[in-house]
């Protein structure tokens, strides 16, 4: 029997959005660049808002819909976190 092993990818960093740091994880179900990211976060209120970002061309761009303008408005902050993660792994 052969077993395949697929890597997760998952991690945590601090954006400042909204005039606050904020605590968003990064998770992808497999160690490819194709397919989505699930990306969570606290809102201030304490709800958590969990979205998706795939990659589109060459960026990740946000799929999920109905998103506050502070999430929204960090796109390219996101982006780049997960262009930076691609690279170290």
């Amino acid at each position: 029997m052969e077993l395949k092993y697929v890597k997760n990818i998952q991690f945590t960093r601090l954006i400042k959005c909204d005039g606050q740091l904020k605590e968003f994880n990064f998770r992808k179900p497999n160690g490819k660049q194709e397919g989505p990211f699930t990306v969570d976060v606290i809102d201030a209120k304490g709800n958590r808002i969990i979205f998706n970002m795939e990659k589109l061309d060459i960026l990740w761009v946000i799929t999920s819909k109905q998103l506050p303008s502070w999430i929204t408005e960090s796109e390219s902050a996101f982006h780049d976190i997960i262009e930076e993660e691609f690279k170290s792994v």
